[in-house]
């Protein structure tokens, strides 16, 4: 198991990436995001976490997303590609811009194959903005939404969504005591989110239900377990030491999410 000491180096990191930096007394400075003519731009940065997942339902897989996550000056990106195992593959691409202080600043979704769809939201400081067409010949649509920047996008097909809310979780109800990282067991905390594909928002509790061994490809690992419940079902997360998620199942139901 990695020293507390490592691992508080790297809660810091997450934390001033996810804009909870008052959770272990840090202060850091939000820098403008760039304008959306400079996406070069936005990849440059440190690499946090990248990799793929593979997703199975019923022991059958059924797709794989490929991600990564940098933290740059202006805040950081969540980029993602989800594929089916399909033939031809459904692909869809998506990209997740949030700010210096952890609000979300810019979403963007697409769909390659086998149709062409895109889906935009935008901040505006007091409320969110999504735009969306599915089809060269459809019309741009458009719907307002009364939310704060502070909400979590957690879009369909993307489960490295779901990590980045876990971060959120534990910066904002993880502490540091005497030189270690405590949460404190069972003490639900609830934070909006918005589903781009489904123009839904939700509010979503999530709790941690302290470590678990996991049977995983390279063998048993001891994971931090967290739970993420809403109105929609329950999805319940295991993350190793660095907090990158290794594990996602939604209970009740035959989907597994593995970390490659």
């Amino acid at each position: 198991m990695k020293s507390y000491g490592r691992l508080l180096v790297f809660v810091i990191m997450i934390i001033a990436l996810l804009g909870s930096i008052a959770a272990l007394g840090t202060l850091a400075s939000a820098a403008p995001m760039p304008r959306d003519g400079d996406k070069d731009k936005d990849h440059e940065g440190k690499d946090v976490d990248s990799g793929s997942f593979s997703v199975y339902q019923n022991g059958h897989r059924v797709g794989t997303e490929t991600f990564s996550i940098y933290q740059t000056n202006a805040g950081s990106v969540i980029h993602s590609e989800f594929k089916s195992e399909n033939t031809p593959p459904d692909v869809q691409t998506s990209e997740l811009q949030l700010t210096a202080a952890g609000d979300m600043h810019r979403y963007e979704w697409k769909e390659v194959s086998p149709e062409q769809a895109q889906s935009v939201v935008l901040s505006n400081e007091d409320f969110l903005n999504q735009r969306w067409s599915t089809g060269a010949t459809d019309k741009e649509h458009e719907q307002p939404y009364l939310l704060p920047p502070s909400t979590m996008i957690l879009d369909d097909y993307f489960f490295i969504h779901r990590e980045v809310l876990a971060w959120r979780y534990l910066g904002a109800s993880c502490k540091q005591v005497k030189g270690q990282l405590q949460c404190p067991l069972k003490q639900r905390m609830q934070m909006g989110t918005l589903n781009p594909h489904q123009h839904a928002s939700a509010a979503m509790s999530v709790e941690f239900l302290g470590r678990e061994k996991v049977n995983l490809k390279g063998g048993p690992q001891d994971l931090l377990k967290l739970e993420l419940k809403n109105e929609s079902g329950t999805w319940q997360l295991w993350l190793d030491d660095q907090f990158k998620a290794m594990r996602m199942t939604i209970v009740g139901e035959n989907t597994e999410v593995v970390r490659d």
